[in-house]
């Protein structure tokens, strides 16, 4: 297993180095940075598993990084220990205010530091759900998103994503060319919400090759789109020069026969609630469903999104096919 990673960002040389002597002896891997905007930037990057978070530095305050953090979600999931000297009871309700998960102050014990950040990466671990194959919010993290956007009454999309043909092309290669067309998909997911979906975006892993999205609803067809566009630009680095050139992979059935089965694609189901009225998250995910059946009969990768008319017309179904 890979090492933790946990970013110090504190603007006292001395201090950085202290506490990188420390975390790595317990065998984490430590990133730096001397001042908040950098802090800020490194994170956003690099989304390490933890941030060591000084309040009193250069060009942003610990305070403020720890807010922009907060509210972009892909580093809305990164625990925060705020580290300071100030021991003031409306320091600690500040930073703990703007989201950071502990508070600790100068100086600090290094056994009781060490604790605490096991403890809070313990805790991040769990609230995470992750996948561990891509590292994303599992099943608990999806439905929880969907159920406070729903609750908030404002207009989302989500769009399911699915892989076609994954089945013949994880038993043609094996799991472990499996686990890397998913891994693929996962990072162009990430870097189109990143990039395309606005600070709001929010991308989880529902299992196997399967993905959740939940975005704008203006932003939510051009990023689906562009995830069409730069899986079908990744498929020849995933197949074999030779079955990519003819098309297909050939796999044997369960009764002995060889079949030729095209190579991947994507079908993305979305629905927007600003076109149509949802009451729960069961319709929701029947809606979805409804759409992604109707996708996969269309060859090709597709983006099926329902569109609803006032209620006295009629239904239609919106396509996109790469």
């Amino acid at each position: 297993m890979s090492k933790q990673t946990i970013m110090v960002a504190e603007d006292e040389p001395h201090l950085r180095e202290v506490l990188r002597f420390q975390l790595e002896a317990v065998g984490y891997r430590v990133l730096e940075a001397r001042d908040g905007q950098q802090a800020l930037e490194m994170a956003t990057q690099a989304l390490p598993d933890l941030l060591l978070l000084d309040v009193m530095m250069p060009y942003l305050n610990g305070y403020d990084v720890c807010r922009e953090l907060r509210a972009a979600y892909a580093t809305r999931h990164i625990p925060i220990i705020m580290l300071t000297a100030k021991a003031e009871t409306q320091d600690k309700l500040e930073g703990l205010g703007g989201g950071a998960n502990d508070y600790v102050t100068k100086p600090w014990e290094a056994r009781e530091l060490m604790l605490r950040v096991r403890n809070v990466l313990e805790w991040s671990r769990q609230q995470r759900s992750a996948s561990p194959l891509t590292g994303l919010p599992g099943n608990l993290s999806i439905n929880e998103e969907i159920s406070r956007r729903m609750a908030s009454h404002a207009p989302f999309a989500m769009m399911q994503v699915d892989i076609d043909y994954f089945k013949a092309f994880n038993d043609h290669y094996g799991y472990a060319r499996g686990d890397l067309a998913i891994r693929r998909l996962a990072d162009i997911l990430v870097a189109a919400a990143r990039e395309s979906g606005g600070k709001d975006c929010f991308v989880g892993h529902i299992g196997g090759d399967d993905f959740v999205v939940l975005t704008s609803t203006e932003s939510a067809e051009a990023l689906g789109g562009r995830v069409i566009s730069e899986f079908t630009s990744a498929l020849p680095e995933l197949y074999d020069p030779a079955d990519f050139r003819r098309g297909h992979v050939e796999v044997l059935t369960r009764r002995h026969v060889t079949e030729r089965v095209p190579v991947m694609s994507l079908t993305i189901a979305l629905v927007s609630t600003d076109r149509m009225q949802v009451s729960h998250l069961a319709e929701l995910n029947d809606i979805a469903q409804e759409l992604k059946a109707h996708g996969k009969g269309i060859p090709g990768s597709v983006l099926v999104g329902e569109r609803r008319r006032p209620p006295e017309s009629v239904s239609e179904v919106d396509r996109h096919v790469a």
